[in-house]
């Protein structure tokens, strides 16, 4: 089916391209959003396992039927740094940009969603 194809592929190019140039912005992340950064082994942890989600979502690309059951943690993946984003905005703990972001996650999230409902007609077809 190349619906979920295409949206694995899509969420992995997209992630890697927002996320590698992470590992070299940590001091303008401080200076464009004080304080500065104070421990630096979260920003870096962040971006690693980001980076490593990015990476599944290409493999699973590849053959999204295989992969189905990777679906589920995907959404979740999704759905956290979305909703942590919704609440610490609404904390005001959050600069209202990175709601662009969190926005485009509810979009893949979403899709995610569809994909996985696809693949399971496909299964029991």
């Amino acid at each position: 089916m190349k619906f979920p194809k295409l949206i694995f592929l899509v969420a992995g190019i997209y992630g890697l391209l927002v996320m590698l140039p992470q590992y070299f912005l940590e001091a303008k992340t401080g200076i464009d959003y004080p304080p500065a950064i104070t421990h630096p082994e979260f920003f870096y942890g962040f971006i690693g396992v980001t980076v490593a989600w990015q990476v599944l979502f290409l493999v699973m690309s590849r053959d999204p039927v295989r992969f189905r059951p990777a679906i589920i943690p995907s959404i979740i993946e999704k759905a956290g740094f979305s909703i942590a984003a919704l609440v610490l905005f609404l904390q005001h703990r959050l600069a209202a940009v990175v709601l662009i972001p969190a926005g485009i996650d509810v979009i893949l999230g979403t899709l995610f969603v569809v994909a996985y409902v696809v693949l399971g007609r496909q299964e029991t077809s």
